[in-house]
């Protein structure tokens, strides 16, 4: 059996994803639907001459059989590019693609806030796009750095695993490492980078706390950092970076953390009511005033939610449930899938029900000295 015949058939089919392994058809996601190609079930050969095909680097093939899954992009020339998660089951391999769009897509095309366009052209600092896998993390970051290379000249340096989006030159010159191919870890590509003159890195995910260490190291001098995690929101995303550190040290990277971070984005996709895919809900912190002094004392980092919904008019920063009270009224989603994704659901119905909840009053944020 063909693959590339086989992800060809899926693209004809509009597939988001397609799933492969031992004795059955090959399977793909359309619009959150999970449906059999009609093939016949895929045999140990096939799924073993499908690695071979995939895997072409020996380092990476060596990084399989030890750990037992591997992260890697595979393309059709001239079709599509591929991100792929190949894992051990069963005394064999399986297979997950997910479909890569050629074109990097436009904040607009994507329906996230224009806020996002400001943030992209930020100088310097850390920002972050979080949210849980498939949350389409990856390709708001991509939007958001072809935004700045449209409009900024700039050396960018992106560190990924795998590489998902090629960016092209624009006004920007961006170098893009993919780790196993072109460097050994995260840590060690960012570390290099700090000595290639870069004025943007993107880090393709945090993963440990040396990453974490030397982005926040890069962010407080001088450097625009991207990065994801994966964590629900804003809040989860502060308490999961402070957390990793030792207790001794979470002060000291509290400080360090309200000094150079400027936002959280933070996305959740949700079913369109008219059925046609999914539209994100977007959280947004913006490190001003009040979040940066809540970011500051442990004793006020439970308001900072709080702080995110009352100052969206004057700074833009919103919850998600302000996102998705939006995407209701706006008739993009229906009701049931409105609380379900909410963060408050008994809120938000009471919201939609025209009962406030007390939340809703505007907040003078004030500015400390330091322009935070």
């Amino acid at each position: 059996m063909n693959l590339d015949a086989i992800l060809i058939e899926a693209l004809k089919r509009k597939a988001s994803d397609i799933h492969l392994k031992v004795n059955s058809p090959p399977i793909i996601r359309v619009s959150r639907h999970i449906e059999k190609l009609p093939l016949k079930p895929l045999t140990v050969d096939n799924i073993l001459s499908f690695v071979k095909q995939v895997v072409k680097s020996q380092k990476k093939l060596q990084e399989l059989v030890e750990n037992g899954e591997l992260d890697i992009s595979y393309s059709i020339p001239k079709v599509s590019r591929f991100r792929v998660n190949i894992y051990r089951q069963r005394g064999t391999y399986a297979f997950a693609f997910r479909v890569l769009k050629n074109k990097i897509p436009k904040i607009e095309e994507l329906n996230l806030p224009l806020k996002l366009k400001e943030i992209a052209l930020e100088p310097r600092g850390l920002v972050l796009v979080t949210g849980p896998t498939g949350s389409g993390k990856s390709t708001t970051l991509a939007s958001m750095i072809d935004y700045r290379n449209e409009n900024v000249n700039d050396v960018i340096i992106t560190i990924e695993d795998p590489i998902e989006y090629i960016y092209q030159d624009k006004k920007c010159y961006i170098v893009q490492r993919e780790i196993g191919l072109d460097t050994n870890s995260f840590s060690s590509a960012l570390r290099a980078a700090l000595r290639e003159d870069p004025d943007v890195i993107l880090v393709g995910e945090m993963r440990d706390l040396e990453t974490i260490e030397i982005a926040l190291r890069a962010a407080e001098t001088g450097h625009l950092v991207f990065s994801t995690l994966h964590t629900q929101d804003a809040k989860d995303t502060l308490n999961r970076i402070i957390d990793m550190f030792p207790a001794e040290e979470q002060n000291h990277i509290r400080i360090m953390l309200a000094s150079t971070l400027k936002a959280v984005i933070s996305q959740r996709l949700i079913p369109r009511k008219d059925g046609k895919g999914v539209i994100p809900a977007i959280e947004i912190l913006i490190n001003v005033g009040a979040i940066y002094d809540a970011l500051m004392d442990a004793d006020k980092f439970d308001e900072i939610p709080e702080l995110m919904e009352k100052g969206r008019k004057q700074y833009g920063t919103q919850t998600f449930d302000q996102a998705i009270y939006d995407l209701y009224m706006n008739e993009l989603i229906d009701y049931e899938n409105a609380l379900k994704y909410a963060t408050n659901p008994a809120d938000l119905e009471l919201k939609i029900k025209g009962i406030s909840t007390g939340d809703d009053e505007e907040f003078d944020f004030g500015f400390n000295p330091d322009g935070h």
